[in-house]
């Protein structure tokens, strides 16, 4: 038994929830190319972004902490691969498309710089009078524009809706992004939004703890953290390797239980039967319900308070500061030191935002040893 493109269309729409985006009702692609034979626009969609230089940057580009930190703690890569693994999960549970989820989930963090969030915010305040960055919007500029991989067209040519998904991560529409349908996006994007928020407060609770940056009696300050404790049996004041690793589970358990519970009742109470009723609706529907909202709330500002800022990694982020600074000054004042294809794109691009594309396609390693040339 075989199934066509066709055959795997029609299954797809039999079966998927009436609010879903179904691959068929697809908006299509900028540049009109032929579909595969065996795999839907989606499934083509997650192949294209899988082989992209970017994505495979991201094993060495951080998460929270570096990677000469030690080669356990995650990296953008395994952060990008838990949050496809939970936005299958969640879409699943609600007959959404699982193929538009995962090729939005795996390309959600293409445009982060290295060294993390404070790549992000060194390269937007060097870029401040030149258009600004921001991750998602590089990340849309990459797949329509940095990566050239097909003769006919610049970018990736995915399609309308991964791209909406991408624009429309944590925040209204991305610019640079022009949207077909106003509003909230496909329920979909909502549901990576919110996997992404759920797996990075529960892994990087496990990376804090792995590194004795975060000491488990700690974790009595956050009230859901304690009642799974007492509930699984463990103790807060030793946690051993295995039993941090059953908190963490269950903790990630609590909180997918919560968005497909919580999300569900929203989708029925609101009456929504197809993708564009759910960007119509007022607000997102994908959500985590009052009681796990605010523990996630409490997840987060215990991280923020006793990990983020955290002597030892506000001490990484120091050392990346200066060397994205110092990396900036030295290409946008001597542009010979540029790679020749970097070079050639400065008339298209300008210098500032040549620079800003070499710099924030780098991984922290390579940003590290090009500083370290250029050092005298």
């Amino acid at each position: 038994m075989r199934f066509s493109r066709e055959a795997l269309l029609e299954l797809e729409a039999s079966r998927l929830a009436p609010y879903a985006q179904k691959a068929r009702d697809t908006r299509g692609r900028a540049h009109p190319e032929p579909e595969s034979l065996y795999r839907t626009p989606y499934q083509k969609d997650r192949d294209r972004i899988l082989h992209t230089t970017a994505f495979r940057r991201l094993e060495y580009k951080t998460q929270v902490l570096p990677g000469w930190a030690g080669d356990y703690y995650r990296t953008r890569l395994t952060h990008t691969l838990e949050v496809a693994q939970v936005s299958r999960s969640i879409a699943r549970a609600l007959g959404l498309n699982e193929d538009l989820a995962e090729a939005i989930a795996l390309s959600h963090d293409l445009g982060h710089p290295p060294f993390g969030h404070t790549g992000e915010h060194v390269l937007n305040a060097l870029m401040q009078d030149h258009g600004g960055f921001e991750h998602n919007a590089q990340a849309l500029r990459i797949l329509t524009h940095l990566e050239v991989r097909y003769p006919g067209f610049r970018g990736l040519n995915l399609t309308y809706e991964v791209l909406e998904g991408i624009a429309t991560h944590e925040a209204a529409y991305s610019p640079g992004f022009k949207p077909l349908y106003e509003g909230q996006g496909t329920l979909e994007a909502q549901v990576v939004d919110l996997s992404d928020a759920i797996a990075y407060a529960a892994h990087d609770l496990d990376d804090g703890l792995r590194a004795g940056l975060l000491h488990p009696e700690e974790l009595k300050e956050v009230e859901l953290l304690q009642a799974l404790a007492l509930e699984e049996g463990l103790d807060l004041l030793r946690l051993p390797e295995l039993d941090r690793r059953v908190l963490v589970r269950q903790l990630l358990g609590y909180f997918i239980t919560a968005a497909i519970e919580a999300t569900h009742r929203r989708v029925e109470e609101a009456g929504v039967q197809s993708a564009e009723a759910v960007r119509r609706h007022p607000s997102r529907l994908a959500a985590l319900g009052e009681e796990a909202e605010k523990a996630l709330k409490a997840l987060k500002a215990f991280l923020m308070e006793r990990f983020y800022r955290h002597p030892e990694v506000l001490r990484e982020r120091r050392k990346a500061e200066a060397v994205l600074e110092g990396l900036f000054a030295a290409y946008t004042r001597y542009p010979e030191l540029l790679p020749r294809e970097v070079q050639a794109k400065i008339p298209e691009e300008g210098l500032e935002r040549a620079v800003c594309d070499y710099i924030a396609g780098m991984t922290d390693r390579f940003a590290l040893e090009a500083y370290r040339r250029l050092s005298p």
